[in-house]
């Protein structure tokens, strides 16, 4: 059974860092393509970054190019997302979702579709998120 775990949120001044990870078990993530989401009740979801473990390719939204990195582990079977210089409107909970690698076109359709899918569909498993704040 695949098992996705966020952590490393929590609350952060205007232009700190954190670094969110996506623990993942009963599978290996290289078999997988990885996204982070976010999302703030009564916003439309975002798909912030993904990567492809089949050929390394990233996605970031224009939102957060430049300051957020996507990586993975893969023999932690972990997945990482670095955030530096936050801004108050990175304030949401974010969530980490995996793909079956032959459901990928590239990795910005996987972002931007599965941020309209969401979870509950059963195309995709996604974790239970974990509260980013970014306040003073």
């Amino acid at each position: 059974q695949l098992h996705l775990v966020e952590s490393g949120g929590g609350l952060v001044q205007p232009g700190g860092s954190l670094r969110l990870s996506c623990a993942a078990s009963g599978f290996t993530l290289d078999h997988y393509g990885i996204g982070w989401f976010r999302q703030v009740p009564g916003k439309e979801r975002e798909g912030v970054s993904c990567v492809s473990n089949k050929d390394g390719t990233t996605y970031y939204s224009d939102s957060v190019k430049g300051r957020f990195t996507i990586s993975t582990d893969n023999a932690k079977n972990t997945a990482f997302l670095q955030m530096n210089s936050l801004k108050p409107e990175d304030t949401a909970t974010y969530y980490c979702a995996v793909l079956d690698n032959w459901k990928i076109t590239t990795v910005q359709n996987m972002c931007v579709g599965l941020a309209k899918i969401g979870p509950g569909t059963g195309f995709a498993s996604w974790g239970q998120g974990t509260q980013v704040t970014v306040s003073s």
